[in-house]
């Protein structure tokens, strides 16, 4: 098969989809790999790193895009991408389509085969290419909070740790998930004061028995929700349905009662966001501020460590994309079910039920009944 990477276009987005020992794994296994100039500088991989694992350079990315049977990306293609598809192209990276109907609409209409990062999903419910970027983003929602509860960015001016008598900074965390746990794990190490919310009352637990008596867990509730944000100095959104929109769980009637330049930093922005005056904002102007609520909303918030996020991403897409390339997608997605629930288009049709839900008058297609 034909596989193809090229450089990201989403603000300040430098991230890229194969690193050059993906394009080493590709090649042994006898695919032909092709990559932009310059796609992998930002994340510090270098043309000619990719030269020597075996890649052919292009000069454009419409060479690519043309080329490949398989394009590997990080972000979901912007309109200026749309012009690029073609019949039978299989499309590898996040999608996040509950929150992006034109992209859906470009991709059932140019017959795209979909399949998305974050709705892969193993036997156990777990989602493997969800996980690192999840990881990432939890961890970066505190370090960023933090920055931004600086007077500085329009901040309450507190420090999350405080110091000897002072009060430590309140945080508090919507969602227990991925994203949730690692910002739990940094907002604990940093000593600030941290409740979790959650629907699920084994979640809790489980969090409980991790953290111990350093957190405060309490179930998801608009009373509880509520009650706990009056009080915080930094909430994290960190909230998630895989494929699915976002529920709006913060919402804008809270800000009023909430303490003025506290911080909001709503990671489930790519679906849509688990805040009601949540907009999406980007790396080089991140923040708005809303009844003297700090908003950060940036929708690729992995891309502010390339080098990092692309490893560990590529890290856990390789194994799949191998499967893919080496057996066709749809020999793939029979012998792998996990696969086949990454697939959100084929051939014009939507094929995840959970995106066909958070849209009126669009009809769901079982994968099964496609791939027979």
């Amino acid at each position: 098969m034909r596989i193809g990477s090229v450089k990201e276009i989403k603000n300040n987005e430098f991230r890229v989809g194969l690193t050059p020992d993906n394009v080493k794994a590709y090649v042994s296994h006898g695919h032909e790999v092709f990559i932009e100039k310059g796609a992998g500088i930002g994340s510090g991989f270098t043309d000619e790193e990719y030269l020597h694992a075996g890649a052919k350079l292009m000069d454009h990315a419409k060479e690519v895009w043309d080329t490949v049977e398989m394009m590997v990306k990080v972000k979901e293609p912007l309109e200026e991408e749309y012009p690029y598809f073609h019949d039978g192209l299989i499309l590898y990276t996040y999608l996040h389509l509950a929150a992006d109907k034109p992209q859906m609409d470009a991709l059932l209409e140019g017959k795209i085969k979909g399949v998305a990062y974050e709705t892969l999903q193993e036997k156990d419910g777990s989602l493997p290419l969800l996980i690192p970027m999840s990881q990432i983003a939890g961890r970066l929602s505190i370090q960023e909070g933090a920055k931004y509860l600086e007077r500085t960015f329009g901040g309450r001016g507190v420090l999350l740790a405080g110091v000897p008598g002072t009060p430590k900074a309140n945080v508090v965390i919507l969602g227990g998930g991925t994203v949730g746990t690692n910002a739990c794990k940094i907002a604990v190490g940093m000593g600030a004061n941290v409740t979790v919310i959650d629907i699920s009352l084994k979640r809790l637990a489980q969090l409980e028995d991790q953290f111990g008596f350093r957190i405060q867990t309490l179930v998801s509730t608009d009373a509880n929700i509520e009650n706990a944000v009056k009080n915080a100095d930094l909430v994290v959104g960190a909230v998630l349905i895989p494929g699915k929109a976002t529920p709006k769980l913060f919402k804008k009637q809270y800000l009023k009662g909430m303490k003025p330049g506290a911080v909001f930093v709503d990671v489930a922005v790519d679906q849509g966001g688990c805040g009601e005056t949540t907009k999406v904002t980007t790396h080089d102007n991140p923040i708005f501020i809303e009844e003297g609520i700090v908003h950060y909303c940036v929708g690729n918030m992995p891309g502010a460590v390339p080098r990092t996020s692309t490893i560990a991403l590529t890290n856990a897409t390789l194994q799949y994309g191998l499967q893919i390339a080496d057996k066709g997608l749809e020999k793939a997605a029979l012998d792998n079910p996990a696969i086949a629930l990454a697939i959100n288009t084929y051939d014009g049709k939507l094929t995840c039920k959970n995106v066909a839900d958070s849209f009126e008058g669009y009809e769901y297609t079982k994968i099964e009944s496609v791939l027979a």
